[in-house]
């Protein structure tokens, strides 16, 4: 079993709210992809494997970290926030927040209702997300060598949850904190794997680059 080194993507617009507007890396998402390819390179971080979701904002990272070739699986796509957000809206009654600080409340409100299946018709259930995250982690496990998987936080989200037995607030919690081009590493102990690396962005550490490490 290889250990796996997981990339959320660099910063997305941040103005959108749909799946497609979204879709796309910022002007500083780009910068953020730069920088951490630099320092993968510099610090001598080598993977036999690279990996990542079929988005563009995903395959928009691997190029601005300069990996020339991924392989691309749908597996490693986001859940449909947005999507589901307006479902529940237009089910529930639930406002779409417009500001930053209201999707603190929102999105564990989205992720419990998806969880219970209490959207209807959402783009994926909440179980078939769970099976996918862990049959695509587990085939990219049973490779050869380190791997790196370029994803997205919601992704990261439930891969930590599967490691860590969490509830859906804690998930939801973690979701929010994942930083843009964070790594977060899943190491083999005994037969399963375990996270012994969160949200760690070494690439954004310096004072100058403090204002790079966002969240959306």
């Amino acid at each position: 079993m290889s250990h796996i080194t997981l990339i959320r993507h660099g910063q997305a617009n941040t103005e959108a709210r749909d799946e497609a507007g979204y879709d796309r890396l910022s002007p500083l998402g780009r910068r953020q992809s730069e920088w951490l390819g630099a320092h993968l390179l510099e610090s001598g971080n080598h993977h036999t494997r690279v990996y990542c979701g079929t988005l563009i904002r995903h395959t928009e990272t691997v190029r601005g970290m300069g990996l020339d070739t991924a392989i691309r699986d749908s597996r490693l796509n986001e859940l449909e926030y947005f999507t589901m957000a307006r479902l529940l809206e237009q089910q529930k009654g639930i406002a779409v927040p417009v500001e930053r600080e209201g999707f603190i409340q929102h999105l564990p409100a989205v992720f419990a209702a998806w969880q219970n299946d209490e959207i209807e018709d959402p783009p994926e259930s909440f179980a078939d997300f769970e099976s996918r995250v862990s049959a695509v982690l587990t085939e990219i496990a049973a490779g050869d060598g380190p791997a790196l998987v370029v994803t997205s936080g919601g992704l990261i989200a439930m891969a930590m949850r599967q490691m860590l037995e969490l509830e859906i607030p804690a998930m939801a919690r973690l979701a929010l904190a994942i930083m843009n081009t964070s790594m977060h590493r899943l190491y083999p102990i005994g037969d399963r794997l375990s996270p012994v690396l969160f949200n760690a962005v070494p690439h954004l550490e310096a004072p100058e680059r403090h204002f790079a490490q966002t969240h959306l």
